[in-house]
């Protein structure tokens, strides 16, 4: 028997009601704030991934799904929702544009990791970009729309943590000086952080072993060593938040897993389970633009990954909607009732009204129960009698009453006991 590869996982209909709700608040959330959907390929050049995520990342290195097309082309399927963004945003001229251009994006994202509560080989992002503008008041107004995100799903108990990581001025002697740092405490670094040593040492900063966590706690702080353009940027940024009243704490060793992050990074975490279980994150990629061979271009951006939204819709107990389920049912007795059921369906949904059908050969009696396994409030019987005087048997599932109704009137009648049971 087939099954799913290890680190993906089928999002079944039970669990639908949880996804449509989130990316209904996204959509909501994106029109609010003035972005505008985009939708970017699965694969693209791998080269883009490794020339704006860093060769030295683990991403890069150990987690992108990488292969070769028939033309020898070396193609990577998404591991992360910005890079491609900026692609297009380059590809397609928005430049010319009136700026900030802003865009968002509900995507699958590929990453080869160990596969744990929320986080898949397979996984989906909402993410947004801001892209062409330097203010610290838009990435106070990021951080706002991503903490307003999570608030509109009713996630609460959230933790925002902002750091300013400086930039490619400023950050070179904080590198030197965490360099320093760790060169003292190789012995209790892991071996992916031994590397990290000599290729990224801002890094180090992010890994999660305990060992590693020790040394990163009295490692040099990076606002300590932020040039006056950086500081500057980084006090704007938390009166901006302040004016705002967002909650935020600076957290020094929050750095991000990108390379292409400059300035401002934050994250936002759910309560209990610190920064591997991060509900969402993102920052400043000031200089990707130029990387990726565009003029010198300042952007922001965030992304969340929806599984673990979902993991915590569920474990904070938040009540979704449920999806909508057909308006009615349709019951028949007999072969010509049947032909006429098919009709009729046909002709209810032309006029917008969701109908399950009743199939095979089956009594009534069974036909009956089967809408109230489907939780359909409303039943259309037809037999012989309502066949000749061309009338429906309209019946209530909740309470046992029944009506006659012509064909010519039924989609009526549903509509306005549809409108009757929304407004209570």
């Amino acid at each position: 028997m087939y099954k799913a590869p290890r680190g993906t996982s089928d999002i079944l209909s039970e669990e639908q009601a949880y996804w449509r709700y989130i990316e209904a608040k996204a959509v909501d959330l994106s029109r609010l704030y003035g972005y505008q959907r985009l939708d970017t390929p699965v694969f693209e050049d791998a080269g883009l991934f490794a020339r704006s995520i860093g060769d030295n990342t683990d991403i890069v290195t150990k987690e992108m799904y990488t292969f070769e097309d028939r033309s020898g082309n070396l193609l990577a399927l998404r591991p992360e929702g910005t890079a491609p963004v900026c692609r297009a945003y380059l590809e397609h001229g928005m430049s010319n544009l009136p700026q900030p251009v802003k865009l968002y994006y509900l995507a699958a994202i590929f990453r080869y990791e160990r596969p744990q509560a929320g986080r898949y080989r397979q996984h989906y992002q909402f993410g947004f970009e801001a892209i062409g503008e330097s203010d610290p008041a838009l990435d106070a107004e990021v951080i706002d729309t991503a903490w307003q995100f999570f608030g509109s799903l009713g996630i609460k108990q959230l933790s925002l943590y902002i750091n300013s990581i400086g930039c490619k001025g400023c950050r070179p002697a904080y590198l030197d000086a965490l360099k320093q740092h760790y060169s003292t405490r190789t012995s209790k670094l892991c071996e992916d952080c031994k590397t990290r040593l000599g290729k990224n040492p801002l890094r180090l900063l992010d890994c999660k072993q305990v060992s590693c966590q020790d040394a990163a706690v009295s490692a040099p702080k990076g606002a300590d060593y932020l040039c006056a353009e950086c500081g500057a940027h980084f006090a704007a940024v938390q009166k901006y938040l302040h004016a705002l009243n967002l909650p935020f704490q600076i957290n020094n060793r929050l750095v991000r897993g990108l390379d292409y992050y400059t300035k401002t990074v934050f994250e936002i975490q759910p309560p209990g389970e610190g920064a591997q279980s991060a509900l969402g994150g993102g920052g400043r990629y000031d200089d990707l633009i130029e990387e990726l061979g565009g003029n010198p271009t300042p952007a922001i951006g965030f992304a969340s990954g929806m599984e673990r939204v979902v993991l915590n819709l569920k474990r904070q107990e938040v009540s979704v909607p449920g999806l909508p389920k057909p308006d009615v049912f349709i019951a028949y007795l007999g072969d010509e009732a049947k032909l006429e059921a098919v009709k009729l369906a046909s002709d209810l949904r032309q006029n917008g009204i969701a109908v399950a059908l009743a199939t095979g050969v089956r009594s009534l009696k069974s036909q009956l129960r089967q809408a109230d396994s489907l939780d359909n409030k409303q039943v259309v019987i037809i037999g012989e009698e309502e066949i000749k005087r061309g009338t429906v048997t309209l019946r209530n599932m909740v309470t046992k009453e029944q009506q006659v109704v012509s064909q010519a009137m039924l989609g009526e009648t549903l509509k306005q006991s549809h409108v009757r049971e929304k407004n209570g």
